[in-house]
Formats: C-alpha cells, structure tokens, sequence
C-alpha cells in the first residue's frame, strides 16, 4: 500500500456493486448448451441389479450367496450396488452360487442397457424357423 492507502494498481477501482461478469454469448462459444438428459448406463449398476433381483426372487439372503460363492457379504454386497466391479472369475462364482447362467445373467443386463439406451432388441430367432417349428410339431 502506498501513503495514501489505495493499492499499488494502476487499474481504476470498481464502484460498490458494479460486477466484473461479462453478459453470456447467446451463441457460439461458450454459449450456455443444454444439458444432455440421458443418464449414464453403467455396466456394474446393472450387473448388480440383475443379480440382486435374481437372489431377492430366490428369496434368499446376502450371507447365504456369499457363503456360497465364497466372497465376503460386504463385498457381495458392494458389488450388487453397483459399487464394485465383479471380476469374470467372481461374477460366474456369484451366478453359480444362485444357480443362475452366466449367459442368462448377462443377457439380461444386455437388454436392460438396450432399453435404457433407445435400442431396440431383435427377436434372435427367425420367424421362418418359428413356423417351420409349429409345422413339426403338428
């Protein structure tokens, strides 16, 4: 500071109350974008749903599928959370532990994620070998 108390600048002081914000470009850079309204698919948070959903069906508990598929309940539990990533080695631990398929599981998840995205999901099989099996089993 300098004798007189005013700072060491050789910029002009702003008045009380004035801002230093410029106004927002309506356009162009910087312009203020709206936001993207669709929310994130995460493959854990669906995984951990799925297998939720298929112990909670069995009406069984968390310590019992933990016991059995030999991983700690807390982390079991994370994992049904979406918290944590199940390793492949967990994940077909977990699905035998519920007596479940691992490809049963995953297709699920698989078309819980083509739902959320928009996508729509094929019938896999063809409608010619539909008809030709009613045909056979006439």
């Amino acid at each position: 500071m300098n004798k007189t108390n005013q700072p060491r600048t050789s910029r002009p002081v702003r008045p009380a109350g004035r801002t230093a914000m410029r106004a927002a470009p309506t356009a162009g850079y910087g312009a203020p974008v709206e936001p993207v309204k669709t929310e994130n698919v995460l493959l854990r948070r669906e995984i951990g749903e799925v297998l939720r959903s298929v112990r909670q069906h069995q009406g069984r508990t968390l310590r019992e599928v933990s016991s059995q598929a030999r991983v700690s309940l807390g982390y079991l539990s994370e994992v049904e959370r979406g918290q944590k990533e199940a390793s492949s080695e967990l994940l077909a631990s977990i699905c035998q532990a519920l007596d479940a398929p691992l490809s049963a599981v995953l297709r699920e998840v698989s078309d819980r994620i083509a739902l959320a995205e928009g996508v729509s999901v094929p019938d896999t099989v063809p409608d010619e070998l539909v008809r030709q099996q009613r045909l056979f089993l006439r």
